[in-house]
């Protein structure tokens, strides 16, 4: 159990607050929460944060990072409790202090290695947390392959954990959404699965349309009525037509991952939808699928959420750099989609902003160049960092 925080006083820093920044200002941290919030001279005792941000810790609703600690080479397995460690540190220094952790909720035989261990990274993380060794707060979420065969049962195998708090619904089927250039998916495949040759690729491909044809229907409908039936919020992925559109709206989802078209999200935001795009990409200026920029959508008001994907470092790098590719966006604006609106998006009501009375998840931020640095990291009033 962690011990019950002191009081911690902060003083001389840029506090982004969920609608302005005091220049400068001080905050009080007392029993976990944010107890006070002042401009000008701090009371004694104060730490001196030398004019850096002090922002909200960051709330990641989808990363898969944690797979690149476990598998870090082909057929190479860590200790899985070890990688938890080892990518829960690599978050907290990255300013992320709640994390939803993607897990992969299929099988399938002549893929990637990680699939299908959903089960056992789950565990690891609770070994870790109840031995309190983490430094972010970790909930599951379930990433669902909706044409693979097992999908439905091994997502009943985790859905009565209390940390499962986010399901999505994907379908990378060849030719559609995130890859509807068929080109683009085989040079992924070329690069992330070991050099694939075209026939082997032929095979996985047509493996998947026979899969996509018998399965993905009744999946799809039977998870979508284990997600609701455990109150549970359901992510769409890779949105691309108004068809898509339509069966989210259905489907009653909360958020929209990765909209790959602008039709596809503004049809989205009209349906009240939040969007949330990737951090890799308005840090890289555009998608690595050749897909619509995060930056594009941002200036068309379609930006709600930010995620770091597949490079935590990046989610704070793209909200500092959201208001120079859309000044019409303010700083706060920027941090809101990496701190509040993915907080309200999933019901976190407790964190997500500097505010009184909210929890004490803080980082201290400096930046140097281009590039920002978390100095310091609070986890609910417990320096972690």
């Amino acid at each position: 159990m962690n011990p019950k925080p002191k009081e911690t006083l902060i003083a001389n820093a840029r506090i982004v607050l969920a609608d302005r920044v005091i220049e400068q200002g001080w905050l009080a941290l007392a029993d976990g929460r944010i107890a006070e919030i002042g401009e000008g001279r701090a009371p004694a005792g104060a730490q001196d944060a030398g004019g850096d941000l002090i922002m909200p810790g960051l709330i990641e609703l989808h990363t898969d990072h944690l797979e690149a600690h476990y598998v870090p080479r082909p057929k190479v397995f860590w200790n899985p409790v070890a990688a938890v460690i080892s990518y829960d540190g690599q978050l907290a220094t990255s300013g992320i202090t709640t994390v939803f952790d993607s897990l992969r909720v299929w099988r399938e035989d002549g893929a990637e290695e990680v699939d299908g261990r959903a089960g056992v990274l789950a565990a690891a993380i609770t070994t870790a947390r109840d031995a309190s060794l983490l430094r972010a707060d970790h909930f599951l979420h379930l990433r669902c392959e909706i044409p693979m065969p097992s999908v439905v049962e091994e997502a009943k195998e985790l859905i009565d954990r209390p940390d499962v708090k986010l399901m999505s619904l994907m379908d990378h089927t060849p030719g559609q959404r995130q890859f509807r250039d068929e080109v683009k998916l085989r040079d992924y495949y070329r690069g992330k699965g070991g050099g694939k040759t075209d026939a082997e690729l032929d095979e996985l491909f047509a493996k998947r349309f026979e899969y996509q044809k018998a399965y993905a229907a009744t999946n799809m409908r039977e998870i979508v009525a284990l997600a609701h039936k455990y109150n549970i919020p359901l992510a769409s992925h890779d949105d691309t037509t108004e068809e898509n559109v339509a069966d989210a709206v259905r489907d009653r989802v909360s958020v929209a991952e990765f909209p790959t078209t602008l039709e596809a999200a503004r049809g989205l935001h009209q349906a009240g939808i939040d969007i949330l795009m990737g951090a890799p990409n308005v840090v890289r200026g555009g998608s690595h699928s050749g897909n619509i920029a995060a930056v594009d959508l941002a200036r068309e008001g379609l930006l709600d959420i930010l995620s770091s994907d597949y490079i935590p470092s990046s989610l704070l790098m793209a909200a500092l750099q959201l208001p120079e590719h859309v000044p019409a966006i303010s700083l706060p604006a920027a941090v809101r989609t990496v701190t509040k609106a993915p907080a309200e998006a999933v019901g976190l009501s407790d964190r997500g902003e500097v505010a009184i009375g909210k929890r004490g998840d803080l980082i201290r931020v400096h930046v140097a160049g281009d590039v920002p640095v978390v100095r310091s990291v609070w986890r609910e009033g417990n320096r972690v960092a």
